[in-house]
């Protein structure tokens, strides 16, 4: 994770909030020490510690952390997880804005946290998607790896993904991979979203091009015979299962020859943990 680039997003996020005037409610704290602390007002899993630090230090350098609480660490309500020391005028100017993105992360973090612990006993991993908050992604994609997860790609210049509506425009998965890889880096990793067993079969008389294939949204009882069906005509080819994934669905899955399976609900459907800070 690039650090200029997590710092220009603190940075806009500060500037959201203290516009051109600063905190009006604070400017005659600055200079003046004091402490605060940060409380769980609920349970879940803390994630976003090095970004909650960063938002107040890029205020003042000298602002410290006393942590009671691991990164990725299951908090309890009424715990206190963090004791910060330093400047007050800097301290409650960052305040809002530090509690928002570790309220948020946090939340992402339990809710793929639910996800993975699903899929315990298994080899199947869990993927996020690009399914984020515009300008927060690489902090929420942050949040699944803190949560259990593993990354899918960031965005669209870093892997293939031929999915139905480049089909459409192409006219074929064929056409589609024959123009695509014409131009695309050879380290580039390809992956086929499949619909149905029509666009199977299409796949399967290419699967040599192709490093994953994807049932996007396929019947539970067909998921298996067509991860298998891959399988047999390319053994490496990894399968993952998308569409409508739910910690039901993951107790069935979790039994189906497939590799990974993807959901954007450890993002969208997180809600975000209730955290304080109070000051001493």
């Amino acid at each position: 994770m690039n650090p200029l680039t997590v710092d220009q997003l603190i940075l806009n996020f500060l500037n959201e909030d203290l516009g051109t005037n600063g905190d009006l409610s604070t400017q005659n704290l600055f200079g003046k020490r004091g402490r605060a602390v940060l409380i769980a007002k609920e349970g879940g899993v803390l994630c976003g510690k090095p970004f909650f630090e960063r938002t107040f230090t890029l205020l003042n350098e000298k602002v410290t952390f006393k942590w009671n609480v691991s990164e990725g660490e299951r908090v309890e309500k009424g715990q206190v997880l963090c004791e910060i020391s330093g400047d007050l005028g800097a301290i409650l100017s960052a305040e809002r804005t530090a509690l928002n993105l570790i309220q948020k992360l946090s939340g992402i973090a339990t809710e793929t946290r639910k996800y993975a612990e699903a899929l315990k006993g298994s080899s199947i991993k869990l993927l996020d998607t690009r399914k984020t908050t515009p300008g927060m992604r690489v902090l929420e994609k942050y949040a699944t790896r803190i949560g259990g997860a593993t990354n899918h790609r960031f965005g669209l210049y870093d892997a293939v993904m031929i999915k139905d509506n480049h089909i459409k425009a192409y006219g074929s998965i064929k056409r589609a991979l024959t123009e695509i890889l014409k131009t695309v880096p050879a380290t580039a990793k390809v992956e086929v979203e499949v619909e149905n067993w029509e666009q199977l079969e299409e796949t399967i008389e290419v699967i040599d091009l192709i490093d994953i294939v994807m049932l996007d949204n396929w019947k539970r009882e067909e998921i298996g015979k067509g991860a298998r069906k891959l399988k047999k005509a390319k053994q490496s080819v990894k399968v993952e299962v998308s569409g409508g994934v739910t910690l039901e669905s993951l107790r069935y899955l979790k039994n189906e020859p497939i590799d990974y399976v993807s959901t954007s609900r450890i993002i969208t459907q997180a809600k975000w943990l209730d955290f304080s800070l109070e000051v001493l």
